[in-house]
């Protein structure tokens, strides 16, 4: 009988457990909310657990990792420009303790309420926040727009039970007419730094091709001021040495008894022999009467007086 008894026992045992769930698996990084009746009742932990068989019910099972959603929405700048966002929120629960757990369990009636809650809330912060800024600086923005949204954003998900861990904005696009705007800006702002560079280069070779003109005009000026002294101090010497060598002819030939004209003849037909040896084939008139070198003759001994003269002033 008693074998009987304990057999029984057992039996009932395995009957409950399969039909009514006596025992319960939790898997590791999860926990189960157990409710009596319909009222919250314990949480079960990961392991194996004891549970009343048909009264105690698991209301539901809850991740306790990390958990990841990506977020889709549009937000409109101050100067009206649409900008479309993709984003990855990484959040978790905030701790194991049975307060936390009851807030994750019951805040939300199921796991797409509370996605839904999250969407609209990163969705509002970076609408808010976006509002305030320019299409042309949105995208210099985005670690900006991160931590304004985490701001207001970590402590509603305290209060459903949930930990921000992290958010990070994927993509930032604008639509299709706001790029062809701003392609056309960038566009036409490398074209216009393009011109003035260009112009900025003109301007420079410009200038120096001036500069390298006017010093070239400068250094001709200096050139041609420099030979002319040279030519004058020549001929100013050449007219010196020619009015010493016919002040010495002169006194070697009243030193010989001749007349001084006889100087000046050969100096008239010195002069005619040079102009026939390097006229090279020149036409030159001379005039060849006795009249003509007579003439010629006291021209010269004019100026053979005035040598003197000024050589005698100038001792």
């Amino acid at each position: 009988m008693e074998s009987i008894g304990i057999s029984t026992i057992i039996i009932v045992i395995a009957v409950l457990s399969v039909v009514g769930g006596l025992f319960v698996t939790v898997q590791q990084g999860t926990v189960a909310v157990v409710t009596l009746f319909g009222k919250y009742r314990r949480v079960m932990y990961p392991g194996l657990n004891f549970k009343i068989p048909f009264f105690e019910v698991i209301f539901r099972r809850i991740s306790v990792q990390n958990q990841s959603i990506e977020l889709q929405f549009q937000a409109i700048t101050q100067d009206q420009a649409n900008v479309n966002f993709k984003a990855m929120l990484l959040y978790s629960v905030i701790d194991h303790t049975e307060n936390t757990i009851k807030d994750v369990a019951f805040k939300f009636i199921d796991f797409g309420s509370l996605m839904q809650a999250l969407n609209r809330t990163v969705e509002g912060s970076v609408r808010g926040f976006v509002a305030t800024k320019r299409q042309n600086e949105i995208l210099g923005l985005r670690r900006d727009i991160v931590e304004a949204v985490k701001a207001n954003l970590d402590e509603d998900l305290k209060s459903w039970g949930y930990h921000l861990i992290d958010l990070q904005l994927n993509d930032i696009t604008f639509d299709e007419v706001i790029l062809q705007s701003m392609a056309q800006v960038v566009a036409s702002s490398n074209l216009r730094a393009a011109a003035e560079n260009e112009g900025q280069a003109l301007l420079i070779r410009k200038t120096k091709e001036a500069e390298a003109q006017g010093l070239s005009v400068k250094i001709e000026a200096e050139a041609e001021k420099v030979a002319a002294q040279l030519r004058g101090e020549g001929v100013a010497l050449f007219r010196e040495e020619v009015a010493k060598g016919m002040n010495r002819a002169a006194g070697e030939i009243k030193a010989a008894g001749l007349d001084s004209s006889f100087i000046l003849f050969s100096m008239w037909t010195e002069s005619v022999r040079h102009f026939a040896e390097e006229g090279k084939g020149n036409v030159i008139f001379l005039d060849g009467s006795t009249e003509g070198m007579e003439k010629t003759m006291k021209q010269m001994m004019a100026l053979t007086h005035a040598s003197s003269n000024l050589s005698t002033a100038k001792k």
